[in-house]
């Protein structure tokens, strides 16, 4: 896991916002980097989203405050990869940020 230049709190809290967002909106534009460490941590809660019963529900509700992001992962995203075995997201290049020159990138959903 890169460290994003922040301590391990701030970068938890940055990718539980960014996964938020991801579900919400099916996809986000963000740096590269952050595309890059935001896949494996939303697949692996769309994953534990797929499963029945509380404890999936209370795995997840630890990362995804926002109940209308936590009502949709369980109630459309995770239902629509129910046989697919991974790879729920797809990163897109999009260039250069015009301010710093930070490569941008767009994730979504598939």
């Amino acid at each position: 896991m890169k460290k994003l230049g922040r301590p391990r709190e701030h970068r938890l809290s940055l990718l539980r916002n960014l996964a938020t967002e991801l579900f919400k909106h099916e996809a986000i534009t963000t740096t590269l980097a952050k595309a890059k460490e935001l896949r494996p941590f939303s697949e692996k809660l769309i994953t534990t989203a797929k499963r029945k019963g509380i404890t999936p529900k209370r795995r997840v509700a630890v990362h995804i405050k926002d109940k209308d992001a936590f009502q949709k992962l369980f109630s459309d995203i995770a239902p629509r990869y129910k046989t697919r075995p991974g790879g729920y997201t797809r990163i897109i290049k999009l260039g250069k940020r015009s301010g710093d020159g930070a490569q941008l990138a767009r994730i979504e959903l598939v």
